[in-house]
């Protein structure tokens, strides 16, 4: 996930939503102009890219909707071929 918040407000994120994933933080937009993502006000468009292993883009999810996004990554891995992992608890 990246994020154009500081990185104290994405590990205060990271903490209260328990994310077992890294967050990179992206206060000066610049990984967020890289991919195209920057709007004005500093803030980034939620949009979902998915890269191999290889750093190839394969999709990019452009209606992210935060309240489905889980979902949404799960049908769009699972059509992309990706092998679903069991998870623990």
């Amino acid at each position: 996930m990246a994020s154009t918040d500081d990185a104290a407000t994405n590990r205060e994120f990271a903490r209260k939503n328990a994310a077992n994933f890294p967050v990179l933080s992206d206060p000066n937009g610049t990984t967020a102009q890289a991919y195209g993502v920057n709007m004005l006000g500093g803030f980034a468009r939620r949009w979902t890219f998915y890269i191999d292993a290889d750093g190839k883009i394969l999709y990019i999810d452009k209606t992210v909707k935060p309240l489905q996004a889980g979902a949404q990554m799960s049908a769009h891995l699972a059509r992309l071929g990706v092998p679903a992992r069991a998870t623990s608890q």
